[in-house]
Order: structure tokens, then C-alpha cells, then sequence
């Protein structure tokens, strides 16, 4: 699912220096602001809306979520008859800056679904959790197809499963499957993407799905939160890479390996070393980041394709042809036939740096990436 949130973009100042940085070869001082861009993501309140009919108990199942019961303070009224009149705010215990509302249930009176959307400001959500039991209903099957058309996640959960279990002749697994099937073929009817289904009672809070429901929303919480952050990150330093491959090709291209502090063309190991000091992803470099992330140096040499030329010619078939006897021996034979053997011999050499440029600037993608996981918070 796409998410659209105006917080996620990054400001032009940290997308200049992040640039400024990656194309001084500089990929310690992205770090901070890495940690940065994600520390100002996560202290922007997420919503999560709780809806659904009325008589469903979504304020019961706030306070079960939440793990307080229905008489301490601070927790959402309950009863047999409708509680929640307005948009009610909970915090997240679990996880700061999430706020959990609890919305009035829908079908009650002659208020149509789309005057409710447009009440309940919908579009301001980022989540949202769909309450029902006894019947999953043709309001709920629309609720969650106006959800899907914003482009938002949602999870169906069926409470009061504690109810259906002690009422129903089934089998506890016929049970399960015959409410996820019902669920799901309503859904399909109105050609709504087939959601998560949890299956749940408000009164066992550690039984059944709820374990799982809060797993999972403790996972789609960061996900969301920094979907955004996280792209924005990644395509910036996606382009500074790209420029810098598209410049240095054109110098392979002229020949003019010595701006490259290339001076001996055909030795393998300097041409190594001098590509990772142009990415910034020689071991020195590798050792200030990774003990500024608190992790060993060898977790980041570890995922490079080209932390040495032993691990290139290995996995990498056509360098390795490359750098073969043969090719050696074809290359002192080439040394011989004029204007032919030296065009040849160029051709080669400059296809070699082309593809050993291409190893190293996709491990610097693959270290910045692991920098942006490493720094979610």
C-alpha cells in the first residue's frame, strides 16, 4: 500500500549536505544525519483509528489493546449502549507518539457512509483497525473499501470470539475458518484486497490472534512511520551514486585513469583500492562508520561483493575471465599485433573498469542501505 504522508520528505538543507557528503566520499557524516531525519519521523504522532458498527466493542478492545481494564482511569467507557459519541483520543502504551481513537461506530440513525467518512476526517488516519462481530456487515465491507481507495493499511479484527466459542456447536477450527471465510467472501464481493484477520476476544487479551495483532502492529507502526523517511533517504543518495558512476565511466571512457588515482590500469588490486576510496567504502572509512553505529567492521565488509579481489574474481564470472592465466597470455600475445592487439587490449581494460565500478558503487548502495536500517530507532 502507498502512503502519502507530508512529514516523510526531507528538507532541502539535509538533502544538499547529504549530498554534499556522499560526493566528498564522506559516508560517516551521513550517519547523524541519517539517525536525524529518522529521530524527527519517529517524534511525529502516528493515528490509528479504531471503527466499525456500533455494538461491535471497539472501546472494549482499545482498553484490551492498551492492557487496562475497563474501571482504571484513563480508559474508554464501555456498556451495552452506544459510548462513544465523539473522536476519542488513547495513547499507546507500547510505543510513544502513537495515538489510538476510538471512532463512533457507524449505522447508527440515518447517517450514510460518506457523510460519516467526511465526519471522521478519514484522510487523516495512517492506520486503521476494523471492528466486528456476530456479522461481518455490508457497512464494514464499504468501510474497508473507502479505506483501500485512500491507500491506507487496515486489519479486520472479530471480537468477542470468546462469545462464539461458548454459544457455537462447531468445532473450534470449523469456527475459526467459517467467520475468516464469510470475512473474506464479503470482502471479495466488493473487490477488497484480502486484509489481515485477526481473531480475538477483548476479555483474553493473551490468547487466540491478539498476541499476533500486537506484534503485527508494532511492525506496521515502524513501517509506516518511516516508509516515508526511508525512501526519501534512498533515493537521495541513489542519485549522488549515479552521478558519480555516470562521471567516472566518462573518465574510464577517456582514459584518464590517473584523476581516478589510478596509475597502473592493469593492476587489479590498485584499481580496488582507488574505487572504494572514490565511494568511500574503503576499510578505513568502514571502521569509523561501523563503530559509530556500535557495530563490528566486519558487518559491513561482510555484505561487500568487492571487499578484496579474491571475492570479486570468485563471484563475479566475467571478472574473473578477466584475470585468468588465459586472458594473461592473451594479452602478451595482443602486445604484438599492431593498432589491432592495442584496440582490443583498450577495449577490455576499460570494459574491466566499467564492471569492477559497477561491484563497488552497488555495495555502497548496500552499505548505506544497512545504515538506514541500523539507525531506525
Amino acid at each position: 500500500m502507498p502512503y502519502n504522508m507530508g512529514w516523510s520528505s526531507l528538507s532541502k538543507e539535509t538533502a544538499i549536505n547529504i549530498e554534499k557528503a556522499l560526493g566528498g566520499r564522506k559516508l560517516l557524516e551521513v550517519v547523524p544525519m541519517v539517525r536525524e531525519t529518522l529521530k524527527r519521523a519517529s517524534s511525529v504522532p502516528l493515528r490509528i483509528a479504531v471503527t466499525g458498527d456500533s455494538g461491535n466493542g471497539m472501546s472494549s478492545f482499545i482498553n484490551a489493546l492498551r492492557g487496562i481494564g475497563h474501571d482504571e482511569e484513563d480508559s474508554a467507557p464501555t456498556g451495552v449502549v452506544r459510548t462513544t459519541q465523539i473522536p476519542t483520543c488513547y495513547s499507546y502504551p507500547h510505543f510513544p507518539n502513537v495515538e489510538l481513537w476510538d471512532l463512533p461506530g457507524t449505522g447508527a440513525g440515518t447517517q450514510s457512509l460518506e457523510n460519516y467518512l467526511e465526519e471522521m476526517k478519514f484522510s487523516r488516519y495512517d492506520l486503521f483497525i476494523i471492528i466486528a462481530s456476530e456479522q461481518f456487515s455490508m457497512n464494514l465491507v464499504k468501510l474497508a473499501k473507502a479505506i483501500q481507495v485512500l491507500g491506507k493499511r487496515f486489519y479486520i479484527v472479530w471480537t468477542k470470539l470468546d462469545r462464539d466459542l461458548s454459544t457455537s456447536t462447531l468445532l473450534k477450527e470449523r469456527l475459526l475458518q467459517n467467520i475468516r471465510e464469510n470475512i473474506q467472501e464479503n470482502l471479495q464481493k466488493e473487490r477488497v484486497f484480502e486484509p489481515i484477520i485477526f481473531l480475538v476476544s477483548s476479555f483474553e487479551p493473551l490468547l487466540h490472534d491478539f498476541p499476533e495483532l500486537r506484534n503485527t502492529l508494532n511492525r506496521d507502526i515502524s513501517d509506516i512511520r518511516y516508509c516515508g523517511p526511508l525512501k526519501n533517504l534512498s533515493h537521495t543518495y541513489e542519485k549522488v551514486i549515479s552521478d558519480k558512476v555516470t562521471m567516472f565511466r566518462g573518465k574510464i571512457a577517456s582514459k584518464s585513469f590517473d584523476t581516478l588515482g589510478i596509475w597502473n590500469a592493469d593492476d587489479f588490486g590498485e584499481c580496488l583500492i582507488a574505487y572504494h576510496l572514490l565511494f568511500g567504502v574503503d576499510d578505513e572509512s568502514l571502521q569509523q562508520i561501523a563503530q559509530s553505529m556500535g557495530k563490528p567492521m566486519e558487518e559491513y565488509r561482510a555484505i561487500m561483493k568487492s571487499r578484496d579481489p579474491h571475492t570479486i574474481i570468485r563471484g563475479d564470472w566475467a571478472v574473473s575471465c578477466m584475470n585468468c592465466n588465459t586472458s594473461s597470455c592473451l594479452y602478451t600475445i595482443l602486445r604484438y599485433i599492431p593498432l589491432l592487439g592495442d584496440f582490443i587490449i583498450n577495449f577490455l581494460r576499460k570494459w574491466k573498469h566499467r564492471r569492477l565500478l559497477e561491484i563497488v558503487a552497488e555495495d555502497t548502495r548496500t552499505i548505506l542501505k544497512k545504515i538506514l536500517k541500523d539507525s531506525i530507532i
